[in-house]
């Protein structure tokens, strides 16, 4: 997968977030677990975009380090959103879920590489 690739399925990643945020209940709760989806969610692209500009490789692998996290972030969200029955398209939550682990899993092996890239 090219960079160019990655970019966009992060960027769809964020939309298809923004969909479910904007779906879920007005409540406290609901509020609360949207705002903190919202952001983890949609920084996932906006970090990779700057970590395009890296300074230099260990600036690239710290960037890439932040959007894992804000992907795990986002995927125990959505984990709370689904196990509480908060969202009721469990479909739409269960695609989500599996889009973002697969995300999760893409990034550890990139940072792996650049890592050992760094020490070559």
């Amino acid at each position: 997968m090219n960079k160019y690739d990655l970019e966009e399925r992060l960027i769809s990643f964020s939309v298809f977030v923004i969909e479910i945020v904007n779906e879920i209940p007005n409540s406290k709760v609901g509020n609360h677990l949207s705002g903190q989806l919202v952001r983890s969610g949609t920084s996932v692209s906006l970090n990779y975009g700057e970590a395009q500009s890296a300074e230099s490789k260990k600036d690239f692998i710290h960037k890439m380090k932040v959007i894992l996290k804000e992907l795990r972030e986002t995927f125990v969200c959505l984990k709370i959103i689904h196990r509480s029955k908060l969202y009721k398209i469990e479909g739409k939550i269960i695609r989500a879920k599996k889009e973002n682990n697969e995300l999760i899993s893409i990034f550890v092996k990139s940072i792996e590489t650049a890592q050992k890239n760094l020490q070559s």
